[in-house]
């Protein structure tokens, strides 16, 4: 199957999130959080509005740099490196609000996610044949585009201006999107909000799958139910801070959590 990850973890943890913290001015938007990620696990971050999740997210990523902690992927420290260097390893995220380049075709979009091979190339140039070899990349790129395409249900939207599609389908097109970067670790940041109940099983169907090929998954959701339905453990914030964690149905049935989410969790 094209998504399946076939590397192995050099470490005992793929992902190790150590006493991060990120503070704005006085405000501590996260505050000394842990927590370790396996191979091939899909791990659910719950929480109310404003406990820190997309913070978090921001920090592993790195859009965000955290004032404190360490984050460490497959054994190596990404404290410091640039969004596209984690990128690089395998570590890729999606935003809550989608950042589709709207002039640009569904098509398009994804191979604006595609990697430059520019080694590739410059070898090509000293041999003389890199027109061909630049052919023969687009090609590739463009069948790999096709097949997620055609895995996320959207090759019948692939002329589509990405201006033109739903929220849902946004969101569809920004997993494509990393999707050409062959990730090893997915962050989802609450994919399912502003998507209709269809979409929502769409893409509920399309995690678990490309989870079951091999790569890990990190998923924000506000609503813990939905998480319960696809995560194996389940981390809540607040404020934050880890609330509590474990399997779904304990940390639903967590006294705390219940309170922090004011009834919302029946």
């Amino acid at each position: 199957m094209l998504f399946r990850s076939t590397s192995t973890c050099a470490s005992e943890h793929l992902l190790a999130v150590e006493k991060v913290s990120c503070v704005y001015g006085g405000f501590k938007a996260v505050d000394s959080v842990s927590f370790e990620l396996q191979p091939r696990e899909l791990l659910g971050i719950a929480g109310t509005n404003g406990a820190g999740k997309s913070t978090l997210f921001a920090a592993i990523a790195g859009q965000q740099r955290a004032s404190a902690g360490k984050i460490i992927f497959d054994g190596t420290d990404l404290t410091a490196l640039e969004p596209y260097q984690r990128a690089r390893l395998g570590l890729v995220r999606t935003f809550q609000i989608p950042r589709e380049f709207k002039s640009l075709t569904v098509h398009e979009n994804l191979l604006a996610g595609a990697p430059n091979k520019e080694g590739e190339q410059l070898f090509a140039a000293l041999v003389n044949t890199q027109a061909r070899q630049q052919r023969e990349r687009e090609r590739e790129l463009s069948e790999k585009a096709d097949s997620v395409l055609e895995f996320l249900n959207l090759a019948k939207v692939r002329n589509v201006p990405a201006l033109n599609l739903s929220g849902g389908q946004k969101k569809l097109v920004e997993l494509g999107r990393v999707l050409m970067l062959e990730p090893r670790c997915i962050l989802l940041d609450e994919p399912f909000a502003g998507v209709n109940p269809v979409l929502i099983d769409q893409l509920s169907e399309h995690i678990v799958t490309l989870n079951q090929q091999g790569i890990a998954v990190i998923l924000i959701e506000h609503h813990l139910q939905a998480l319960k339905r696809l995560a194996k453990r389940l981390i809540v914030m607040d404020r934050g801070s880890i609330l509590a964690q474990g399997d779904p149905q304990s940390v639903l049935d967590n006294a705390q959590v219940q309170v922090a989410y004011m009834g919302g969790v029946a």
